[in-house]
């Protein structure tokens, strides 16, 4: 009896034990394929290939296909993406999320890693798999890598999504970008009218005084986003946009170096001067602070649409500060068309 039992646990564990260490080695026994996908919050091509691209070949290559994730959040993770695209010969303005690396391969967008990830997946795979490349600025930032969870990550886009359905924030800077386009043609055709000698009446009362209201409230944006861009801090967004993508991009600097919220903090600074200028001192300078004024917000309006134009178009982020000062600069824009028109009809009167 005892060596018949005997029998039966041997018999029962040469089934089992052999099945069991299969069952485990066999995905080990299998090429894998590793990759690393850069991304950000508020990118929506970036939740685009989270919620849709990569759970599809998650499902489709399963343990073959391992996926790590690198939130690029601060100011030195995009330094350190920058590092990485310059070790694979791209460019500053060839780096944007979502970032996809396979080997020595970048896929930069969401096109891209739809129309080419699945076919290099395949062909690694057939040809024994491969590891994360040995790229020293990569190694430096795996550590902050996470892996991938389809499950939990579309979850959690999917709840972010539909509890704030605007957080892109392109509409509002799309209406922006109309607004000031229609206030820089406005002024060129009250500009025109004025050649003729029809000036607009000059501004009186509260008018006058919102220019500096409004002149202090722009610098007062434009200093904290240079404090952003100078002390490498994340910025308050708000439920709108995306600034810290904004602020980190390649545009946020002027000639690679010169912080563009310090220019603009600048240009308040020397509208405030004119006005003041013009207001309580006599002089030759005071009569003609009235078109510098017209002149600087004219050229901070155009600038303000040049920089709403790459955040919708190029960056694929919104910065709510930049809008804020793209409507103050038009704010100031039309209210300092008067002095503008006035200077050019006495002009035209003197001749």
């Amino acid at each position: 009896m005892r060596k018949a039992l005997r029998l039966f646990i041997v018999f029962v564990l040469a089934i089992l034990i052999p099945t069991h260490m299969k069952a485990n080695a066999s995905p080990s026994d299998q090429p894998v394929v590793h990759v690393i996908l850069f991304y950000s919050d508020g990118c929506p091509f970036c939740d685009q290939v989270l919620t849709s691209t990569l759970p599809d070949l998650e499902q489709k290559f399963s343990f073959k296909l391992n996926i790590l994730l690198m939130d690029v959040a601060t100011l030195d993770d995009i330094d350190n993406l920058y590092s990485l695209g310059a070790a694979l010969g791209l460019s500053k303005e060839q780096v944007q999320v979502p970032f996809l690396l396979i080997d020595h391969i970048a896929l930069v967008g969401a096109d891209e890693i739809n129309a080419q990830l699945s076919g290099l997946v395949d062909q690694y795979l057939a040809n024994g798999g491969i590891d994360l490349p040995d790229i020293p600025q990569l190694t430096g930032m795996l550590a902050k890598a996470t892996d991938f969870s389809s499950v939990r990550l579309g979850v959690q886009l999917a709840t972010q999504t539909a509890t704030t359905p605007s957080s892109s924030g392109f509409p509002l800077a799309e209406a922006v970008m109309a607004i000031m386009i229609i206030a820089i043609l406005l002024a060129i055709l009250f500009i025109a009218r004025s050649l003729q000698g029809k000036a607009l009446n000059p501004l009186i009362g509260w008018r006058d005084i919102a220019i500096p209201i409004l002149t202090m409230i722009g610098m007062g944006m434009s200093i904290y986003l240079s404090y952003v861009e100078i002390s490498h801090i994340q910025a308050f967004c708000g439920p709108v946009g995306d600034c810290n993508t904004v602020q980190s991009s390649p545009y946020a600097k002027l000639f690679g170096f010169f912080p563009v919220g310090l220019f603009g903090a600048l240009g308040y600074l020397a509208l405030l001067v004119a006005w003041l200028a013009g207001r309580y001192r006599s002089g030759s300078f005071s009569h003609v602070s009235g078109p510098i004024l017209f002149g600087m917000a004219m050229f901070g309006t155009l600038f303000s649409v040049y920089l709403t134009y790459l955040e919708i178009f190029i960056l694929h982020a919104v910065c709510i500060w930049c809008l804020g000062s793209a409507i103050v600069i038009t704010a100031l824009m039309l209210l300092t068309l008067p002095h503008i028109t006035q200077w050019l009809a006495i002009s035209e009167d003197e001749e």
